[in-house]
């Protein structure tokens, strides 16, 4: 991990992993103000939601109970934005109750918003789209 100062790449880092226990806890409301208002969400087709439309679509799939577990494997920190490279996987119960499981390795942007770090971009599939 590159940061040009170890204490902001600290507050990535615990930025990233509320935002897994968000997910994992189904907090849609706390994980949307991890996400700047205009942020975007790369979708598995390459299509990008935002807004409304970004929180209706995390909502339906934080209802389905699902579990991720991630890691950070590289993040790229200067004083106003930072990029993280995540491998991740989420196992959630599909509707015919049978187990199902996702991984991929995603690339996320962030940018610093006074005392705080905000999501921008979220391509949770990388370059696999």
């Amino acid at each position: 991990m590159t940061a040009i100062n170890e204490d902001l790449n600290q507050q990535v880092l615990t930025r990233a992993e509320l935002a897994v226990s968000a997910f994992n806890s189904g907090d849609v409301a706390t994980l949307d103000r991890l996400f700047a208002v205009d942020a975007i969400s790369v979708q598995e087709d390459g299509s990008v939601l935002s807004g409304p439309e970004r929180t209706k679509g995390r909502a339906e799939v934080l209802a389905l109970g699902p579990v991720m577990t991630a890691r950070v494997l590289e993040a790229y920190v200067t004083p106003d934005t930072a990029l993280l490279v995540v491998d991740w996987s989420i196992e959630v119960d599909t509707v015919e109750g049978g187990p199902e499981r996702h991984s991929g390795t995603a690339l996320d942007v962030l940018r610093r918003r006074a005392d705080d770090w905000l999501y921008v971009i979220d391509n949770p599939y990388g370059t696999n789209i």
